[in-house]
């Protein structure tokens, strides 16, 4: 005869090896030390201060005036200061 073997207990082993095998994987792909996302985090401000730096003043952007097409002006003869349309006759 063979071994009797709780299946109960070989089912929950199985399933702990698997979450453990997971948590394994979860800490090398997610987890980071402090010192590691402190210096990532100092030069993501270092890079955001060199491309602030780096941007043209607002003075010297060439100013174009862009007026809609005729057929997209809004006509506002009409308005008498209340907000709505006079009736049609």
């Amino acid at each position: 005869m063979g071994t009797v073997v709780n299946l109960n207990k070989y089912r929950k082993k199985k399933a702990k090896a698997a979450r453990e095998k997971r948590a394994d994987q979860n800490r090398r792909l997610h987890g980071r030390t402090t010192a590691e996302r402190a210096r990532d985090e100092l030069a993501k401000r270092k890079l955001e201060r060199t491309v602030d730096g780096a941007r043209l003043d607002a003075g010297n952007r060439a100013e174009v005036d862009v007026e809609p097409p005729a057929s997209k002006k809004i006509d506002t003869s009409y308005d008498d200061g209340d907000g709505e349309r006079p009736p049609k006759d």
